[in-house]
């Protein structure tokens, strides 16, 4: 009992297979946060207030929602994965394990990015001028929903989360969404 408590004690936040991705993501992270927002706050005035600024905002949250599809994928294809439909069907199934074990293996990398693209995004709208419509609204809440899902992922690397990865990252998704197609 003592060594398994030890083991646990020893264990790393983050899985050795996943430091490197994980460390390449926030480094390539925090240098596109810095270059953009060095470049963003060294705008004239009237181009942060003209309507081409817009779609520079824009530009961030269509990459963020890219990214966060991908990040989703990995919840969809695990859920395709449990139903009992792909048990008589081999082929399909193998394919979809394939990409399962491919959406699990870049889900925190591209993560990382993806709230990256959401900061910067953020950052953006503020300095463009924000109106306290729906869509707006929807997008505030959307970004204090996702606060809690990076550090709910980190404590889940250790089984210490208690389902709230999941939990908040599913009410982030649905606000996401909301915010992005409505």
């Amino acid at each position: 009992m003592l060594s398994q408590e030890a083991n646990e004690m020893k264990q790393p936040w983050i899985p050795r297979r996943e430091r490197l991705w994980v460390a390449a993501a926030i480094v390539v992270s925090v240098l596109l946060v810095l270059w953009e927002l060095w470049s963003l706050l060294h705008l004239p005035s009237s181009t942060v207030h003209s309507r081409s600024f817009e779609h520079t905002f824009k530009n961030y949250g269509s990459i963020a929602r890219i990214a966060l599809f991908f990040v989703l994928a990995n919840y969809v294809l695990a859920f395709i994965i449990k139903q009992r439909i792909w048990d008589r069907m081999g082929n399909p199934k193998k394919w979809i394990a394939a990409l399962l074990r491919f959406a699990r293996k870049w889900h925190t990398p591209i993560a990382i990015v993806a709230i990256a693209f959401i900061l910067l995004h953020a950052v953006a709208v503020f300095m463009y001028g924000i109106k306290l419509d729906f869509h707006n609204m929807s997008g505030l809440l959307a970004l204090f929903v996702l606060l809690p899902v990076p550090v709910s992922g980190l404590l889940r690397y250790r089984r210490m989360d208690r389902k709230w990865h999941l939990r908040s990252g599913l009410a982030f998704a649905f606000l996401f969404l909301i915010h992005a197609f409505v």
